[in-house]
């Protein structure tokens, strides 16, 4: 654990800066999206779909750079801690130094060649001082060996921070843009209650596309262990609902509820859909079972759980719970088996 590692790359100059250029254009097309004026009906679902979709792209990017964030505050505290053990270490490195040029002054505190001719054993003064001058070199030279590994820890650890100071600004801007989203979300909202309750109803009742025309599972197959309790977690949550950046318990985004009920299940799966569908073992929609990760569009930008019968669990959208619809609600990017 003392030994010198440098720390790993987080990645994060291009691949987090691509991720919030993401979710800021994202973000940019939602809070232009709704019309100041409420359209016809038609119109209006049209422009009330549009706003869940990019707000769902927007999430899944905050959410990766949530998880790139955590993963740079591990990689500080993984620095500090190796400099705070680096610096005890030269502590007692220099109690030792300290201690050895104190008793080199005491017993050699004449000239060379005078303790030389004043002492009793020549051979053995030699003896000692040769001893005592490879010791001092050997420590000095692994004190400068360490303060070395110092200096550039503490680079390290200059840049780490540096960089998790950007990340955490670049956050809080997506955060601010975030209250915009959901003001915006707000107008959906009031955009859909302006429709005649019969649609409205319809509206809520139906998935956002309303695609049924793709091919659904043949049959549900055998369910492992594993992923039968994810299912009976994801089946808890029914009702739950819709939170920005949620992973649980009491709300949740689309892939905050698949983790989440994975996690319950004792599988560890990233936080966004894009990596969710690489969380395992690719399989044909045909063949999926209960607990396979059904990711939508082309872009993976949503997730659910198949739930069997041609349905999946997911979360829908802001204002909608946790609930079933038919697994070709949109086009299936793809399943995956964790």
């Amino acid at each position: 654990m003392g030994s010198h590692r440098r720390l790993a790359p987080s990645g994060f100059d291009r691949g987090a800066l691509c991720v919030l250029t993401a979710a800021a254009a994202a973000l940019g097309a939602v809070a232009t999206a709704v019309p100041a004026t409420a359209a016809p009906h038609e119109d209006t679902r049209t422009e009330v779909d549009r706003l869940y979709e990019a707000a769902e792209k927007a999430t899944e990017a905050f959410n990766e750079a949530g998880e790139r964030a955590g993963v740079l505050r591990r990689q500080v505290g993984d620095a500090q801690d190796r400099i705070a053990r680096k610096q005890e270490r030269i502590n007692g490195l220099r109690e030792q130094l300290g201690s050895l040029a104190g008793a080199q002054y005491r017993s050699g505190g004449l000239d060379p060649s005078l303790a030389l001719l004043f002492s009793d054993d020549p051979a053995d003064y030699l003896d000692k001082a040769s001893v005592l001058d490879r010791i001092t070199t050997h420590q000095a030279g692994e004190l400068k060996d360490l303060q070395d590994a110092l200096r550039e820890l503490a680079q390290e650890r200059a840049e780490a921070t540096r960089r998790l100071g950007d990340l955490e600004k670049s956050r809080e801007a997506v955060e601010k843009h975030k209250r915009t989203v959901e003001q915006k979300l707000a107008k959906a909202r009031q955009l859909l209650n302006s429709l005649p309750s019969a649609e409205r109803a319809a509206y809520d009742r139906a998935s956002r596309s309303g695609r049924s025309d793709l091919p659904g599972p043949e049959g549900a197959g055998a369910v492992s262990g594993r992923a039968a309790a994810a299912l009976a977690a994801a089946r808890s949550a029914l009702g739950r609902p819709y939170v920005w950046g949620a992973n649980g318990p009491t709300g949740f985004d689309c892939s905050g509820l698949v983790q989440w009920s994975y996690a319950r299940a004792g599988v560890g799966l990233p936080r966004t859909s894009q990596a969710q569908a690489h969380a395992g073992r690719r399989v044909p929609l045909s063949q999926a079972r209960p607990g396979d990760i059904v990711t939508y569009r082309s872009d993976a930008s949503h997730v659910g759980m198949y739930a069997g019968n041609g349905q999946v669990i997911h979360a829908p959208y802001p204002g909608a719970p946790v609930r079933y619809d038919p697994v070709g609600m949109m086009p299936v990017s793809s399943v995956t088996r964790p």
